[in-house]
């Protein structure tokens, strides 16, 4: 099953580190929190991603074009151009980058990774947010329900997208209440191919129409996620997950068998 991420978004709530780089680009303990992200999902056997791009996605595309470069010895030959590899290791991931436009909506970008994938599901999370989600768990509630689509369902600080359902069928979707406190929308999907159907065009919002038709539907279910979420929405979100990696037991990975 393949793993969709939302890489293209501005960011501008962490201006201080995305007016120079992607906010997936963003570091934690020296590597960027998309990479953490990945790792969360290869660590259960899950190493094909589909990245879609948007705002300096040329960046990610140099941070993986050079991963291998930058975590091995080189020798050059100048006259030549020649370059070898010495020794290093990369992670046995196949990433595809989807250059989908700085303008785009976040719906646009996952009808574009739908269409990618073509008919199979795949998850599809953000690429600013770490868990600790049993994602064994999670397939096994979404292909047991039968229904297009799952969200993860947290319970972090009242200022993201919240969840109300009854019996799993989530009933009303309301991204970004200012206010009170319950489940929001932590990422983590999975969704069936025929996703892209209830996308319009690149300029719509993936959680504002598509999701609501998805709850009038009754074909939005939610897996309750009672443990670790994080997303890195602030410099203070940072300084959080910089804290938590330098513990040497980071929430978000999952232990070793």
């Amino acid at each position: 099953m393949k793993v969709g991420i939302l890489a293209g978004g501005l960011g501008t709530r962490l201006s201080e580190e995305t007016v120079v780089k992607p906010k997936p680009l963003v570091e934690i303990g020296g590597k960027p929190i998309l990479w953490h992200i990945m790792r969360s999902f290869a660590d259960y056997g899950y190493n094909e991603f589909v990245i879609a791009l948007g705002y300096k996605g040329e960046m990610i595309k140099d941070y993986f074009i050079n991963y291998r470069k930058r975590n091995c010895s080189l020798t050059v030959r100048l006259a030549t151009g020649d370059l070898m590899v010495h020794n290093g290791h990369a992670e046995d991931w196949v990433i595809h980058l989807l250059d989908t436009g700085d303008k785009t909506q976040t719906g646009g970008r996952v009808k574009r990774i739908a269409q990618f994938i073509g008919k199979e599901p795949f998850f599809l999370t953000y690429g600013d947010g770490v868990s600790n989600v049993d994602l064994d768990k999670l397939v096994k509630f979404h292909r047991e329900h039968g229904k297009t689509a799952t969200v993860t369902a947290v319970r972090p600080p009242a200022r993201f997208g919240g969840l109300t359902f009854e019996n799993e069928i989530v009933s009303r979707f309301a991204e970004k209440p200012q206010t009170g406190e319950g489940w929001i929308n932590g990422g983590f999907f999975l969704l069936q191919p025929d996703i892209a159907n209830y996308i319009d065009s690149d300029e719509q919002s993936f959680e504002s129409r598509p999701l609501e038709r998805l709850t009038n539907e009754n074909q939005l279910m939610a897996y309750r996620h009672h443990d670790f979420w994080q997303c890195m929405d602030t410099l203070r979100d940072v300084q959080l997950l910089e804290g938590l990696w330098a513990s040497g037991s980071p929430p978000w990975r999952r232990p070793k068998a």
